[in-house]
């Protein structure tokens, strides 16, 4: 490379060979067709395919694909009367519930996005949530409105305004959306500053649960739904179900911490699909290894993983498909995934394993070249899962949007390398940042 090019600079010199790199791209060849509708959109379809089909199941009360429909119908042609149009932000402030289901789909059928707004956060992180995203209209329950800060915007508590909505129009709206407008918007924890509301358009979503290469979901599955709705895992457990005409089960918040009662929920309800965070599986494992024979799929993610705790699981009748994943917010949900089938002897991690299906990731140094084999670098994300950026923040989001060799790519500040296979191998993080 020196003799071809004496010209330019060392850190522009190429570390990896032409094979090296044909195989970085064969690797990020994730391409696969998915569905450019809208999430609502693709709803109805399954609602006028399996109209008597549970689509969500709380602990007392379910609710049938057609009356689910129906009722978020309502909900969406009142939320237009009082001016929701396309990506306006709606807040909603509820527990997992059948209610809380019809609520999301009503503002995305009014043509609104919806922003989670987490019981547990104190009121000034609430009002500046609020007012950073100009929200106008929130829908809450009349036991969680206390929750909910001073504020301007109408509040709307499903359950006791329920007659503002009774007379509308069980039809489905007139649709004013495209895949490109907002979904949600979630606030990251802004543990490098103030939280920032990433915005997530619903094409990112199809791309997480359509034609993937990592779960297979149809209508005789039932996920789990026990993340809380401002925890983007919550957007595979509501959409994974939705979208394919499976059962959405609400397992509420105190039987998911107890991990006998836990376990008996996911024999009881028949889950055949469930995400848990890393601490929630290395617990798990602990208490009781065969918590998950049952299942058919079971994914794990969010910090570093316990090998101890992969093993107990795979040596104890372990569920069909074990699955570790990795992806910050601002890539919705996943970006890669590892199927686990064995634990090396002595292995000190996980791997994160490769890009989910419409999905690349680069791992780059620090002048955005590719790094070879088993070499430290930044992992940049890519494909049709990013976030539009971050609400009110365009610098920021300048920052961490970047465009490198015609790809927009998300840069995440996580360390990682590259194994001989192609698997991805988390290693840290790039700054100081509490994960």
């Amino acid at each position: 490379a020196l003799i071809m090019n004496p010209n330019l600079r060392v850190s522009e010199f190429p570390l990896l060979s032409k094979t090296e790199l044909k195989q970085l791209v064969e690797w990020n060849d994730t391409k696969s067709e998915f569905p450019a509708e809208c999430l609502h959109r693709l709803f109805e379809i399954q609602a006028r395919k399996n109209p008597e089909s549970i689509a969500v199941a709380a602990e007392k009360e379910k609710l049938t694909y057609e009356k689910l429909n129906q009722l978020s119908n309502q909900i969406a042609h009142h939320l237009r009367k009082l001016g929701v149009r396309p990506n306006a932000p709606v807040g909603i402030l509820m527990e997992r519930s059948t209610l809380m289901t019809a609520g999301i789909l009503g503002i995305l059928k009014a043509g609104g996005a919806y922003l989670p707004l987490d019981l547990s956060y104190p009121a000034d992180r609430l009002q500046y949530m609020l007012e950073d995203a100009g929200v106008k209209v929130i829908l809450t329950t009349e036991e969680k409105s206390p929750n909910l800060p001073e504020t301007n915007a109408k509040v709307i508590c499903l359950d006791r305004d329920w007659a503002f909505f009774e007379f509308e129009s069980k039809e489905n709206p007139e649709n004013v959306n495209q895949s490109t407008d907002l979904a949600y918007i979630i606030y990251t924890s802004g543990s490098t500053g103030k939280p920032k509301g990433t915005l997530i358009p619903h094409r990112a979503v199809n791309r997480l649960v359509f034609n993937t290469n990592y779960v297979r979901l149809d209508e005789n599955d039932r996920l789990a739904h026990i993340s809380n709705v401002s925890f983007d895992a919550a957007t595979f457990e509501l959409w994974g179900a939705l979208l394919h005409g499976a059962r959405l089960v609400v397992i509420n918040k105190d039987v998911v911490l107890s991990p006998k009662e836990f376990i008996a929920e996911l024999r009881r309800r028949q889950i055949s699909t469930m995400f848990v965070t890393t601490a929630l599986f290395n617990l798990l494992s602990r208490e009781n290894p065969n918590a998950f024979q049952t299942l058919k799929t079971v994914m794990f993610g969010g910090e570093a993983c316990d090998p101890e705790s992969v093993r107990r699981v795979l040596e104890n009748n372990p569920p069909e498909r074990l699955l570790h994943v990795y992806g910050p917010t601002e890539t919705t949900t996943f970006a890669t995934w590892h199927h686990i089938q064995k634990v090396a002897p002595g292995a000190s991690t996980i791997p994160i394993g490769r890009p989910i299906s419409n999905t690349t990731v680069h791992i780059l140094d620090k002048h955005f070249n590719p790094v070879p084999v088993g070499v430290p670098g930044e992992i940049f994300i890519g494909g049709d899962g990013l976030a539009n950026g971050y609400l009110n923040r365009n610098e920021l989001s300048k920052e961490k949007f970047v465009c490198l060799r015609n790809e927009r790519l998300y840069r995440t500040g996580d360390l990682a390398r590259f194994l001989s296979d192609g698997s991805i191998e988390f290693i840290g993080r790039r700054d100081y940042q509490i994960k």
